[in-house]
């Protein structure tokens, strides 16, 4: 495992190590990919927890019930991976596979102002849900938002209008009594 991080400002986060696998230094992670198998498509990993950072080597991988079972180079006991519990896996973003124009990776929607159709700034989203049906931002009031709520809006062709990342503003279609 190697200490040179890469640019901070580059890194995405698509995955976390959550626990270890059995006595040879394996460990079980969490994949943010879709499908989580596409977390193993990426041979390097910046590992970041706490305000450390870790190079490391994917050597193996493997689905599980409850995410994957990763080998990592130079990792082979269980007391040395176990240290790795709660450490994100970061890779890059510009080793993300392009998109269309009209598609967004979440990331991308995260801080961007939330407008209705009349021009009612209802805050920023803060986060998405992924709810089996469609995913939902969360949205939460800034400053100048129509007022102080919450609210959970559906990230689908009939909410959202239009994204403008340049500008930093998504435009909604959605009554603000909702």
């Amino acid at each position: 495992m190697n200490a040179t991080p890469e640019k901070a400002d580059d890194l995405i986060v698509v995955g976390k190590i959550f626990s270890v696998h059995g006595v040879r230094g394996e460990v079980k992670v969490y994949s943010f990919t879709d499908p989580i198998e596409n977390l193993l498509d990426y041979p390097r990993w910046t590992l970041r927890h706490e305000g450390k950072v870790k190079q490391v080597e994917l050597v193996s991988g493997r689905g599980s019930q409850k995410g994957l079972v990763v080998k990592l180079k130079g990792l082979d006991d269980r007391d040395e991976a176990r240290l790795l519990s709660g450490y994100e896996i970061c890779i890059p973003r510009s080793l993300l596979p392009s998109l269309a124009a009209d598609e967004y990776y979440w990331y991308q929607l995260v801080g961007l102002k939330v407008i209705n159709q009349d021009e009612q700034l209802f805050g920023k989203v803060d986060h998405l849900l992924e709810t089996g049906a469609n995913d939902v931002m969360v949205v939460k009031p800034c400053a100048g938002s129509l007022d102080d709520r919450e609210r959970l809006l559906p990230y689908t062709a009939q909410c959202v209008l239009d994204v403008d990342l340049e500008a930093g503003v998504m435009r909604v279609e959605w009554d603000a009594d909702f």
